[in-house]
């Protein structure tokens, strides 16, 4: 089971993958990336200062000893992240 958010957060990356992230004041370590996508924005529908990509990743992540799976996503477009879902 999983839930949706769409909290926006603030993340940390190395060699372009988060490796970090603050989601509700707590700061979670991406243990290992399960999956990674990108999609490009529909550009005949925004404006020229929406054009950008979405970059989607699924990690296992731990803010102490219990791992969970998060859906991120950063907007090359608005250079922000979001928490956008949690599986039990």
């Amino acid at each position: 089971m999983s839930r949706v958010y769409g909290d926006p957060i603030e993340a940390w990356t190395r060699d372009g993958r988060p490796d970090r992230f603050l989601w509700r004041d707590r700061l979670y370590t991406v243990e290992r990336v399960l999956d990674h996508w990108v999609t490009s924005r529909q550009w005949w529908k925004t404006t020229e200062t929406d054009l950008g990509e979405r970059r989607f990743w699924r990690v296992e992540a731990t803010p102490d000893r219990e791992v969970g799976v998060y859906e991120l996503r950063y907007d090359t477009a608005s250079n922000g992240w979001l928490m956008l879902r949690v599986w039990d």
